[in-house]
């Protein structure tokens, strides 16, 4: 494998060489039953694609499940990974990326969906589902994850009512809440967008996995299970934003959040943003998804707006309230939606300030940058084998474009940053503790801190 950027001296990258591994099992297992689900849900569609297209869209709905077939086929029988042939603006960067990957000679060989680095086979299949779709208008834009998002979202419903009827309750009170009072709610709804990120459908290879209970009621019962909870320096880094302003007000940061997964985890997200900007911790949210239906249940462009319309539309008041006051922030400017293609590529985080120097620029732009979920953590350590105890900073390898803080229930092999011995004994306890999402972490860093 030809070296990235950014790796020094770093371990090697997570793969499903090691057989039984949860990269191997993911592999062998999970990513075949998720493409043949989005098999399954474009030929479930046919009749709508022929209802709206006519024969052109039966022959699409044919060729797009043929090329999932073949996909399915590679993947399962090890075949080296395949350069993209469509013509979007990422497909250039996708198969460069490739060719850095192959080594000097060029080997197509030594590029395969078993040898090969779990975190680039994996992005690459969901980047494969898209070149299916494009290359086969006019279902081009259909979204195939687009059902469970929606059914997740709804399934969720208790939970989002009782959120936002927590969130009214503290909202009518905010001017009235002392220092202490006011960092006691940042730390629930801190935790609540923590926990949030359990609902995740490529985990659960797209099964039900929707939040029933609001997990404001078990906080308490969950905080042993965060392993690094850092979110006081989360709050200082909020604090050490505000600025007195030209007026002599204070003004606050802004606040950027990768976002992770649609339905209910995308709502505490919202709240989180929402709190933050009504406290006056923050002064404005740029929130980051992806320019595509990605990892089954990532948040697009089309899914965040679709559930500020939901939730405006709710027979619930508070939560209707809320909807109506996120579509006003977005409308004001104090909420920003973007993407990027950098989101839905295969480099890890430390390759962004080379290969997207813009999007590095961006972030460097905010005070504080949340990162949501499993993925964005992989991301951000390289979906390496590291040590246990290594430091957040030195897996991050560099990448810091502003405080950072990664919010993530564990669902992958890769955990830095805790003390000695800590994996050690949770592995005797729970050999799957690492991927089972019951575990999260809360892990800071800041380009000014030594940590």
């Amino acid at each position: 494998m030809a070296a990235d950027q950014c790796v020094h001296g770093a371990p090697p990258s997570l793969s499903a060489k090691v057989v039984g591994s949860f990269a191997y099992l993911t592999i062998r297992d999970r990513l075949p039953t998720i493409l043949t689900k989005v098999v399954d849900t474009i030929h479930r569609n046919k009749n709508k694609f022929f209802e709206e297209y006519g024969e052109e869209g039966i022959l699409a709905e044919k060729q797009t499940i043929g090329l999932l077939s073949k996909l399915r086929n590679e993947l399962q029988t090890d075949k080296p990974v395949l350069a993209l042939t469509d013509s979007l603006q990422d497909a250039e960067s996708w198969n460069q990326y490739l060719q850095r990957h192959q080594g000097p000679q060029g080997d197509p060989e030594s590029v395969s969906w078993f040898q090969s680095p779990w975190l680039y086979v994996e992005c690459y299949m969901y980047r494969r589902i898209q070149e299916a779709l494009w290359l086969n208008p006019p279902i081009s834009d259909y979204d195939v994850f687009n059902e469970a998002k929606t059914q997740s979202y709804f399934e969720s419903q208790q939970a989002v009512m009782a959120l936002c009827t927590y969130w009214e309750s503290v909202k009518k009170s905010m001017e009235e809440l002392s220092k202490n009072q006011l960092l006691d709610n940042f730390n629930k709804l801190l935790k609540v967008s923590l926990w949030g990120n359990k609902c995740d459908l490529s985990i659960s290879a797209g099964q039900n996995n929707s939040q029933k209970t609001s997990p404001l009621d078990s906080l308490s019962s969950l905080q042993p299970f965060i392993l690094v909870d850092d979110s006081s320096m989360v709050w200082l880094s909020l604090i050490s934003a505000q600025r007195p302003g030209l007026s002599g007000k204070i003004t606050a940061g802004r606040v950027d959040i990768v976002l992770d997964n649609a339905g209910f985890e995308l709502v505490t997200d919202l709240v989180l943003a929402d709190f933050l900007v009504s406290s006056g911790l923050a002064r404005e949210i740029h929130f980051h998804g992806k320019c595509f239906p990605w990892f089954v249940s990532d948040v697009t462009a089309k899914d965040f707006q679709w559930t500020i319309q939901q939730t405006m539309a709710a027979n619930h008041m508070w939560m209707s309230k809320s909807g109506v006051q996120w579509q006003s922030y977005m409308k004001e400017g104090v909420w920003s939606y973007h993407d990027h293609p950098f989101w839905t590529q295969p480099h890890e985080f430390c390759d962004m300030a080379a290969d997207a120097p813009d999007l590095y620029a961006t972030l460097q732009g905010a005070d504080l940058v949340l990162f949501k979920g499993d993925l964005n953590y992989r991301k951000l350590t390289g979906d390496r084998d590291w040590n246990y105890t290594v430091g957040f900073k030195t897996a991050l390898q560099g990448f810091e474009p502003a405080p950072l803080c990664s919010l993530r229930t564990l669902k992958a092999n890769v955990q830095v940053g805790l003390q000695p011995g800590q994996g050690e004994k949770l592995t005797s306890q729970e050999p799957d503790w690492m991927t089972c999402g019951k575990y999260a972490v809360i892990q800071f860093h800041s380009p000014k801190s030594e940590q």
